[in-house]
């Protein structure tokens, strides 16, 4: 496959001739991310006209965007908010349901208290535990919802995502307090 044949307009889940839906085969995605870097990495026009280069430039950039977006779950259910109602949402939106949102204050507050704990890490782990296990949750749904989209399953799948970004803070947040605790002990 030449890069110039790569087409643009094709969205992620067709450039990965991949069903349009969250749920997705990660050894699928990872095998067609391999062929199509295969032909289209830049290395191989090095000696190519400029043109050549260029194209091979921008469809091996279009297909590592598509495969990170495609690989984490977060960034491919605002990937499919966007191709289902033209808006993937913003990082600033925030969560309407007050439980979850107390939940989270929590969480946040056992980080805080972590540091200070007998055992940090298993506070860190303990969260970090949580935390997973409310995303592979949130995931389960967000399938359920994208699999017959419609007004209401993809209002309901945008509040799921804002779920997921909170998580998502979270567990960032917990990884660098556990990796601050391992620069102490």
């Amino acid at each position: 496959m030449n890069p110039a044949v790569l087409d643009f307009s094709k969205n992620y889940f067709e450039l990965f001739d991949l069903p349009l839906g969250f749920t997705v085969d990660a050894k699928r995605l990872a095998e067609r991310y391999r062929a199509l870097q295969a032909v289209t990495h830049p290395d191989r026009f090095a000696v190519a006209a400029d043109d050549e280069k260029r194209l091979s430039l921008e469809a091996s950039t279009q297909v590592n965007e598509a495969y990170r977006t495609l690989k984490d779950p977060l960034a491919r259910a605002k990937y499919l908010l966007e191709l289902h109602t033209g808006d993937p949402g913003t990082d600033s939106e925030t969560s309407k349901d007050g439980a979850f949102l107390m939940e989270q204050m929590e969480l946040r507050e056992t980080l805080a208290e972590a540091q200070t704990s007998p055992n940090p890490r298993a506070a860190v782990a303990t969260v970090l535990t949580h935390l997973a296990e409310q995303s592979v949750a949130l995931d389960k749904d967000l399938a359920g919802l994208f699999a017959a989209p419609s007004p209401a399953s993809l209002d309901a799948a945008r509040e799921l995502v804002r779920k997921l970004q909170f998580l998502d803070k979270c567990r960032r947040d917990a990884e660098e307090l556990d990796a601050a605790i391992d620069g102490h002990y």
